[in-house]
Order: C-alpha cells, then sequence, then structure tokens
C-alpha cells in the first residue's frame, strides 16, 4: 500500500483522469488510473470485466493489483493510450459535469475505446470489453465480476454493499448423491457470483463480492444454483434480501468511523420473509455490517449465511 500511495502522490494522479476532479480517492486496478468519487461510479457500472474499481482507502488490495497499477504508471500514461486517438476539440468532463455527460465519455474511452488506436482495440460480439491495451490489466478472476445493462452508466450510486458469502448449509442434491453449489447475488442490473464448490451439500465460500446500491434501489436477491457442464444448471433455492433497514440505520447514525461499536439497527424475522433468524445490523470497528442467515425459499433444504457491509459513497 505504501507503493500506491506513493504513486497517488504523483502529480499527474493528483486528479481524477476522466473529469480532473482534484484529489482522487478511488482507482481502476486493472486499468491503472485514479478516479474521483463520482467518476468511480460509471467505472463501476462497466463491470469489472473492464473497470475493477477499488478504493485508495478503504479496500484491501492484492499484490497484483497494486503491481499493475504501478506498471501503467499512473494517469498520464494511461491517458496517453485511451486518449490517444480524442478528436481535435473534444471536450472531456469537468468536475461538474453531469452524470450523463461523465458516463457517455467514459463508456466511450473504456468500453467502446473509441479513442484508443485501432489496432489496439479488442472488443467482443457483445461489444463488451474483452481486455484493454494488454491482457495482463484484465480482472483474472471474471466469475466474480459484475455485469449492468446499458442504461446503468448513468444511474447515481449511494454506496457500496460489500456481500462475503460465507458458507451453505444442508443444500439439497440435485446430482446422484451431491450437487456443485454456487451462489449468484442480483442487485437491479448487476449480478455476481462465487465460485463452483464440487460435491458438497455444507460448502464454505468465504468468498467477498461487490455491487453498487443506486439511489433508487429494491431487495438483493439470492439464488443458489448447481453447475451443471453438460446441461443447464439446477437450481437450489433462493432468498431475498431486504437492504432498507441497514441502509436507513447508517444514514441515520452517520459516519461510522465516529462511533463506538454498538447496534443501529435490526430486520426482524417474520412469515413474510426468508430469514432464519432476526439479523442485527451492527457498527464494528467503525464499519456498519449485518450477519444474515437465510433459509432458501422455493427447495426442499437449505440455509446460507451471508455477511454484509454498508459503504456509503460519501466516504
Amino acid at each position: 500500500m505504501r507503493k500506491l500511495r506513493e504513486l497517488l502522490h504523483k502529480s499527474d494522479n493528483r486528479i481524477c483522469a476522466d473529469c480532473s476532479a482534484p484529489d482522487p480517492k478511488w482507482a481502476s486496478a486493472n486499468i491503472g488510473v485514479f478516479i474521483c468519487l463520482k467518476c468511480s461510479g460509471v467505472h463501476r457500472s462497466l463491470g469489472t470485466h473492464v473497470s475493477k474499481v477499488l478504493s485508495v482507502t478503504l479496500d484491501q488490495w492484492t499484490d497484483d493489483e497494486i503491481n499493475s497499477m504501478i506498471e501503467v504508471g499512473g494517469n498520464s500514461y494511461a491517458n496517453a493510450i485511451y486518449e490517444a486517438f480524442l478528436p481535435e476539440g473534444y471536450h472531456k468532463p469537468h468536475p461538474d459535469s453531469t452524470q450523463e455527460e461523465r458516463a457517455d465519455f467514459i463508456r466511450s474511452k473504456y468500453e467502446s475505446q473509441e479513442f484508443l488506436k485501432p489496432s489496439l482495440r479488442i472488443v467482443s460480439s457483445n461489444s463488451s470489453l474483452e481486455a484493454t491495451y494488454s491482457r495482463k490489466h484484465m480482472d483474472s478472476n471474471a466469475s466474480h465480476s459484475a455485469s449492468f445493462n446499458s442504461e446503468a452508466g448513468m444511474v447515481e450510486f449511494i454506496g457500496i454493499l460489500k456481500v462475503k458469502v460465507i458458507r451453505g448449509t444442508k443444500l439439497a442434491v440435485r446430482d446422484l448423491i451431491s450437487s456443485d453449489p454456487y451462489v449468484v447475488l442480483t442487485l437491479g442490473q448487476q449480478k455476481a457470483k462465487t465460485s463452483v464448490i464440487k460435491r458438497n451439500l455444507n460448502p464454505v465460500w468465504n468468498e467477498e463480492l461487490k455491487l453498487s446500491v443506486p439511489q433508487q434501489y429494491g431487495p438483493l436477491k439470492l439464488q443458489v444454483f448447481d453447475y451443471d457442464m453438460l446441461s443447464k444448471d439446477d437450481k437450489m433455492g433462493e432468498a431475498e434480501i431486504d437492504l432498507q433497514p441497514m441502509i436507513s440505520a447508517a444514514t441515520a447514525f452517520g459516519d461510522a468511523d465516529l462511533l463506538a461499536d454498538m447496534q443501529i439497527g435490526k430486520w426482524l424475522k417474520s412469515p413474510d420473509n426468508a430469514l432464519a433468524r432476526d439479523s442485527p445490523v451492527n457498527v464494528v470497528n467503525g464499519k456498519v455490517k449485518q450477519e444474515v442467515s437465510l433459509k432458501l425459499q422455493n427447495v426442499e433444504s437449505g440455509e446460507v449465511d451471508l455477511e454484509l457491509e454498508w459503504i456509503p459513497l460519501n466516504q
């Protein structure tokens, strides 16, 4: 992290690579640029197969992610490639640009690669980015990517939801004597999924997935599937998670960094939801967290344990 901070403090990295807003605190780890809060929301909407967004101050970085940033060299080096063919007189977004102006530019720059040298463009059949100017700058774990539709870049996001998928218990059998389960999370147009665990009805994932939360958010939908190589994956149950108790409590109590460890809310078990037990919302070491145990619906058996963490985008 020391090397990452040193890179951030270089003069060309003290402004957002896309709109020139001062003091960026976010980065696209696979593209290699430092970006501001507003641009980070648009980058997230592209999906991690295009831009893997991390907070310089809030997130845990791997050595590979830090090394990828260092290899690119920062904003000026990345822009020399991604804006090499920027038309003369083209006006980039500025710090006060609208979200639509910001989204149009960022999608053109990174997803469509309109300003990249044509010989360096690598675009898939569905017009999403399969690689940047070097495949080593891609997110290597596509199974954890979040996907959005073409409208998502114009959505205003209010926060980031970290979901740690901990374990499943007594999941349903979908093969001869076992199953190969994985979890899919859906929030609006976004999807994220865990890895597949082979032949296990009590799998332990301990995998963290991230989703951006828009101003108008609905329930977080969870589905469990049995992976099949030769046929359609079988359903192993589903559940919905009401995000309102956590987000409302976090908003009401304000900056969690200023609070002692305490309970600030609770999502109550009822016949109308999938909770296995009441789900308290707590402040733990300056972070808003919620442990959730779900009874899977529309299936003969199974529970899934999660840990949610809420990060408002004003941090």
